[in-house]
């Protein structure tokens, strides 16, 4: 098994490390206190990225997460792609900051949404536009197939009726990916996504959220109410297939759940880094060829954390391969998820105990890291679900069998 970094990735890395370096540490915690202020240097950034992405085939960030490409691709052998790009690019952002990245435009989850399930018109059609994902409700959290914001055919247009909660960048993005369900008496098969533009009439954002960290990106509450959307900004095929079930819409979460995993990896070797700079200089001396029972409690924690960091590491990297190979990696990405979300929750709050009184203060990012990581254990399904989506892989148990 190589798993060094393919090579054609390696400036991508480099880029993307000295944009959270030079561009994301030095205003992090500027927009960690002004939540609800958008961070208006993003926009030249956000710029930089479309012209490096225009006429190019190996296009980086959330909208190259698909396993569109992977089809594509007629060679045999690994295929790094896409998802691989995307997932690194994010692992490097986010070690300078998860709020900026979750700012970024043009980077949310509603772009790889639309990456993975769109049709070739509806992803020119979508270029260059900023999308958000609303799949949360008031009654309806982790049970995405709960869904209860309906979608009723009329003409050549659908109408929308219900609310969404927790939408990140709901009032900025130009448009929001919305799940809505065709028919409730037929369960999972009939949701579907649909894409809502900025400015439709009977979309309104209700609040923003104020939040314990990634305060730099904002989560907003969004009511629909008769809301008119053209019958083409259905996400894939329009038809009711029971068969397949809920699997059409879901196929977004195997290549959407890599890249949060990658956010969580990233946070966690920043605090890690950082971490290890301060012990050192209160004298650890984090000798690697010496037993654990020789050295300090701080040295042994430290690499036991390190041991746990590689391991989601390599998880998240495995998810994001298998999907740009065009293999099924449903059960990976939720491994890599539940892996990588609940590494840096322990991580960063692990770091800030060890650190002590410089863990704690202002003065240093790693309390922001330890708040900023709780979010990546949450959102984009639970670490419990999660665990019961691996659980149902494994078994060969269907939801409805195994809840």
């Amino acid at each position: 098994m190589n798993l060094e970094t393919p090579r054609k990735f390696h400036g991508l890395q480099q880029q993307a490390q000295q944009v959270a370096k030079h561009y994301f540490r030095p205003i992090s915690r500027k927009y960690d206190k002004v939540e609800h202020a958008y961070p208006k240097e993003l926009d030249l950034l956000a710029a930089l990225l479309d012209g490096m992405n225009e006429g190019s085939p190996d296009a980086v960030g959330a909208g190259s997460a698909s396993k569109r490409g992977a089809a594509c691709e007629q060679r045999a052998g690994n295929k790094n792609a896409g998802n691989m790009a995307a997932l690194l690019g994010v692992m490097e952002l986010c070690w300078g900051d998860v709020g900026l990245l979750l700012a970024m435009p043009r980077q949310g989850l509603g772009n790889a949404a639309i990456a993975a399930v769109a049709n070739d018109e509806q992803l020119a059609r979508f270029a260059g536009a900023w999308a958000a994902m609303a799949i949360t409700e008031p009654g309806c959290g982790s049970d995405s197939a709960a869904i209860r914001t309906t979608a009723v055919r009329d003409g050549d247009h659908y109408i929308l009726n219900g609310e969404k909660i927790f939408v990140t960048s709901g009032e900025r993005a130009d448009a929001v990916v919305i799940w809505a369900t065709l028919d409730k008496s037929l369960g999972r098969a009939a949701i579907k996504s649909f894409v809502v533009e900025k400015g439709t009439a009977g979309m309104t954002v209700t609040r923003l959220e104020k939040k314990l960290g990634i305060k730099a990106s904002d989560t907003a509450s969004i009511s629909l109410s008769d809301c008119r959307v053209p019958a083409a900004n259905l996400l894939g095929n329009a038809e009711i297939d029971v068969q397949k079930g809920f699997a059409g819409v879901m196929e977004t979460f195997d290549n959407t759940r890599p890249l949060v995993a990658g956010m969580a990896v990233g946070v966690a070797r920043a605090a890690l880094e950082r971490t290890r700079e301060l012990l050192i200089c209160a004298g650890c001396r984090f000798d690697y060829a010496k037993p654990l029972l020789t050295v300090t409690h701080a040295e042994a924690t430290l690499y036991r954390l390190e041991a746990e960091w590689e391991a989601a590491r390599l998880l998240t990297l495995k998810a994001a391969w298998m999907a740009d190979n065009k293999l099924p990696n449903s059960k990976e990405a939720s491994i890599a998820k539940a892996k990588a979300g609940r590494v840096a929750s322990e991580v960063t709050l692990k770091c800030v105990e060890l650190v002590g009184a410089l863990g704690y203060g202002e003065d240093e990012l790693l309390e922001k890291w330890a708040r900023d990581s709780k979010i990546l254990d949450i959102f984009e399904g639970t670490q419990q679900i999660q665990l019961l989506i691996i659980a149902r892989r494994l078994l060969g148990k269907s939801s409805s069998e195994l809840k």
